[in-house]
């Protein structure tokens, strides 16, 4: 239908373009979204500070200003001292600045008198901080500069979100051309599936930016919907595109080649996307609102890029039927379309007058073109056909060394610590590091990651003494170094002051320190006669870290049994899906390992541009398991969906496997290229968390899809041999029956079957008697 109303199908989604479009331009601006996690400590004492400190902005940004003397001299001289306090005036002036605390006034100068630093509060968030507040506070450091003091900038307010957006995409984008070139061999073929792709993505992300202030999504929320939106995007269109010409190599008419490419590959298209789809949509159990919305958005440019490699490629072939062929092909072609009278005239007979002599009879008693033959003989013999013979005829080696390595690169795994990078996992070259370095060096490790103390005092009879009760006992707690003076509200009934503790914000020692106190809050409160919660950055960070490892496993869980299912009704077999689904968590737990081994425990980190090595974001494990997820499941889904299909057509299950890797091996690995170039792509960005992420998406997907799909798939097929198909039959009769393998499709009149006259050498030509 795509390919007959092409004009109508190519109106649609360009009125569809246009319409979504403009509802982003004249839809309100996204709102931004605040960070929250219900049910945690961290979240409940911010929501407390919100209520009871009105106007207070608990979320504001602050910028800490950090001034070193020079050596030998102390902040307090008298120039110095004078530099630092019109560096503080300067820094006043701003429409965005709440105050400044001045470091004489505030106590902020260290015991030895070389460091001080100034603390400006923002009425704002950290990510509606304007470049022009940030210059000011740039402008200020300068000054004090001049003066001969070492000056730094950290804090939230002074992150920018990162460099230049777009570059790992513009990365991405180049290297699948060029990866689609080498495949296809066309510039027509490379091109549609990065046409397509860019379409599917235009449409999902103005669909996001129109919805965005209706359904309260943030202006981050389109970021993963773009990157998987554009790499499965691709990665649909090319298995289309790649089917379709393989059966014009058969010699189908164009409308023919096209309904069964999408009667096989496009089938294999809608469950692979629904494979995605379930790992998005699941990111909603682990219970943190933002990443369940940025899940669905993201699954929502999913089902666009089904949508397009369903409807948009089938119309752009109807339009251009032979530009993505090969150069010998359109050629070829073009010859068919002018002997199509010779053809009708020869229509009964096995081939036309005076082709006789280029034919002979094959072992089957079939005659056949002698180009067809040699052809399909070359087609059995390409690198994929070579590639599984070989692990069938070792399996078993080949099989264990291909769980041996994973199961070697998965063991740094073991000793995951997972936290949020601040500052000190930024470059040296950035004043935000160096800040962290000198405020570390002048009031000790501690001092970037202090404890907020919330106490609720409200219904003691003393809420003074209360708060003093509880500031002197958690100042006596060892790894406590120092407290602060308590901050009342207007109505005397709340209070918050900060506990610095002696190690840094990413030791394992602070994690202690916070149980420790939590811990011992009974005996506490108990005395004082008032409650309270530690939160702040580094509590937060804990809280966040605690809550993702306790939803891992029912996250994996859900989406692991969902997929099995899809998979069973699939395949139509018990085992191949609980084969895919262990080899995923064997890529995944190896991916999880090199990132521990790299950005954790340091080994190869400078490679990679890592200059800090700390704990592992604590939203990488659900990321990686998700996204990884659904891309490993499309593999599969178009490996086996392949093998299934030559089974079901008569072949042995062994003959099958080499059928699959002949016809699907090459745009598997040209898929998982591209996947892996657009992830690597974010390993050049200096921010240390999307580096991670990039580093981690691209070493996952470079295990699965050559260690695993290429590997041990065929080697465990090749192992269990016709069981691997084994179907229990009350199981058979309950599930739905779906025809991805075409099977249907084979079912044709003879007359559709009819050959081009003229095959060309390299193409295979299916003769039937």
């Amino acid at each position: 239908m795509a390919f007959r109303r092409r004009g109508y199908v190519a109106l649609m989604w360009v009125a569809l373009l246009a319409a979504v479009g403009l509802s982003a331009l004249q839809a309100p601006a996204a709102s931004d979204e605040e960070f929250s996690m219900p049910g945690i400590e961290s979240q409940k004492a911010f929501d407390l500070l919100e209520q009871r400190f009105p106007g207070a902005a608990a979320d504001g940004a602050t910028a800490r200003v950090v001034f070193v003397a020079p050596d030998g001299q102390k902040v307090t001289a008298t120039d110095n001292r004078q530099a630092i306090e019109e560096a503080v005036d300067s820094l006043a002036d701003g429409s965005q600045v709440a105050g400044v605390a001045d470091p004489f006034e505030s106590q902020a100068v260290s015991k030895d008198g070389s460091t001080a630093y100034a603390t400006v509060s923002y009425k704002v968030a950290s990510d509606q901080v304007t470049d022009a507040s940030r210059t000011a506070v740039e402008k200020a450091a300068d000054q004090a500069r001049e003066a001969g003091l070492t000056v730094e900038a950290g804090g939230s307010a002074m992150d920018s979100g990162g460099g230049p957006g777009g570059v790992a995409e513009i990365i991405g984008i180049s290297v699948a051309a060029l990866v689609l070139l080498f495949t296809f061999g066309s510039l027509a073929a490379a091109g549609l599936p990065l046409l397509t792709a860019i379409l599917g993505v235009g449409v999902s992300l103005f669909s996001i930016l129109a919805l965005s202030d209706a359904l309260g999504l943030s202006t981050s929320t389109g970021t993963l919907a773009m990157m998987l939106g554009l790499a499965v995007g691709i990665d649909y269109a090319l298995f289309v595109v790649s089917r379709y010409r393989e059966e014009r190599a058969k010699g189908r008419t164009p409308e023919e080649a096209t309904g069964l490419a999408v009667g096989t590959a496009g089938s294999a298209v809608v469950f692979a996307g629904l494979t995605v789809v379930i790992a998005l949509v699941g990111l909603s159990v682990v219970g943190i609102p933002m990443l369940t919305k940025m899940g669905l958005a993201a699954a929502g440019a999913v089902v666009v890029a089904v949508l397009v490699a369903l409807t948009v490629v089938p119309a752009f072939l109807g339009f251009w039927p032979n530009a993505v062929l090969t150069r010998r092909a359109r050629k070829q072609s073009k010859e068919g379309e002018t002997a199509e009278v010779r053809r009708r005239a020869a229509r009964g007979r096995r081939l036309l007058p005076g082709r006789k002599a280029l034919a002979r009879k094959s072992t089957e008693g079939e005659v056949v073109p002698l180009n067809s033959l040699s052809a399909e003989k070359r087609d059995r013999d390409n690198m994929g056909t070579r590639w599984a013979r070989f692990v069938l005829r070792r399996p078993l080696p080949v099989l264990i060394l291909g769980v041996v390595c994973l199961g070697a690169l998965a063991i740094p795994m073991t000793s995951l610590q997972l936290g949020m990078p601040g500052d000190e996992a930024k470059p040296t070259s950035t004043t935000e590091r160096r800040a962290y370095d000198d405020l570390a060096e002048g009031f000790g490790p501690g001092f970037n990651g202090p404890l907020t103390i919330v106490v609720d005092a409200q219904g003691s009879a003393d809420a003074k003494a209360a708060v003093a009760t509880i500031s002197e006992k958690i100042g006596d707690t060892e790894g406590i170094v120092s407290v602060s003076q308590a901050r009342f509200n207007e109505a005397g009934d709340t209070a918050v002051f900060m506990a610095t503790p002696s190690t840094s914000p990413t030791d394992e020692k602070t994690k202690t320190l916070v149980k420790t106190i939590r811990g011992e809050r009974p005996a506490i409160e108990s005395e004082a006669d008032a409650s309270f919660e530690v939160t702040g950055t580094t509590a937060l960070n804990i809280d966040i870290a605690t809550k993702v490892q306790s939803a891992l496993v029912p996250y994996l869980i859900v989406v692991v049994g969902l997929a099995i299912v899809l998979l069973l009704v699939v395949f139509r077999s018990v085992l191949v899906p609980i084969k895919a689904a262990l080899g995923f968590l064997l890529s995944v737990l190896a991916a999880l390992g090199v990132v521990v081994l790299v950005f954790q425990q340091g080994h190869g980190a400078s490679l990679f541009g890592v200059e800090q090595t700390g704990p592992i974001m604590s939203l990488m494990p659900i990321f990686l398991v998700g996204i990884v997820f659904g891309l490993a499941m499309d593999y599969e889904v178009f490996l086996v969906a392949r093998m299934r299909e030559s089974y079901v057509h008569g072949e042995s299950a062994r003959q099958a496997v080499v059928s699959g890797f002949r016809h699907s091996a090459r745009v598997v690995v040209a898929a998982a290229l591209i996947m892996i170039a657009v992830f690597a792509g974010f390993i050049g960005e200096h921010d240390s968390m999307i580096k991670m992420i990039g580093f981690g998406l691209a070493s996952a997907v470079l295990f699965d899809a050559f260690v695993v799909r290429m590997a041990i798939v065929p080697a465990v097929l090749a192992l269990l041999g016709e069981k691997a198909w084994w179907m229990p039959n009350g199981l058979d009769r309950i599930l739905p029956r779906v025809d991805v393998e075409g099977e249907a499709l084979s079912r044709r009149p003879a007359e559709s079957q009819v050959l081009d006259p003229d095959p060309t050498p390299d193409e295979s030509v299916e003769v039937r008697v």
